[in-house]
């Protein structure tokens, strides 16, 4: 048996039988939109969050000076 997929135009009575028409219902009701609005806004988030991490690790290291014993070599610029 083969399913037939039947578009709904936006005046049709809406599906979810609400009795309102499509556009005024159902048609801007996108579960798949919000699901890619929400992922978007988790990788934003943790691209942040590892780029905060990363600024004060640098800091945390660049202020804490050379490990004892390193000395400062400038023709390589950072510490042996």
């Amino acid at each position: 048996m083969a399913a037939t997929h039947v578009k709904v135009g936006r005046n049709d009575p809406c599906a979810c039988g609400s009795g309102k028409k499509f556009k005024n219902c159902c048609e801007g009701k996108n579960p798949a939109g919000r699901a890619s609005n929400v992922l978007l806004i988790v990788v934003a988030a943790a691209v942040i969050g590892g780029i905060a991490a990363g600024v004060l690790s640098f800091r945390e290291s660049a202020s804490a000076g050379p490990a004892p014993g390193k000395v400062w070599s400038p023709e390589h610029g950072h510490f042996h």
